[in-house]
């Protein structure tokens, strides 16, 4: 039983782990929406084309957070 248990236990402190790159992803989603920020202050005119990379950096930023949350379910159900 104690074997049992330990594995458990290694898969729970695994997953908890793995979920630490949800925190870097929200480091990088408030770095990019910073620089989209800064980037229109600077320059106005700039605001469509500044706008879509943006969003296309906050959905590859979004894809890690995914990915690591993916990563914790597999170590803690399978």
């Amino acid at each position: 039983m104690t074997d049992k248990l330990l594995f458990s236990s290694i898969k729970s402190i695994g997953a908890g782990v793995a979920t630490t790159g949800v925190a870097g992803a929200g480091v990088g989603i408030g770095l990019v929406f910073a620089a989209l920020i800064l980037g229109y202050s600077r320059n106005p005119s700039l605001e469509t084309k500044l706008f879509s990379y943006a969003i296309l950096g906050f959905a590859l930023t979004e894809a890690i957070a995914l990915f690591a949350l993916m990563m914790a379910f597999l170590i803690l159900f399978l």
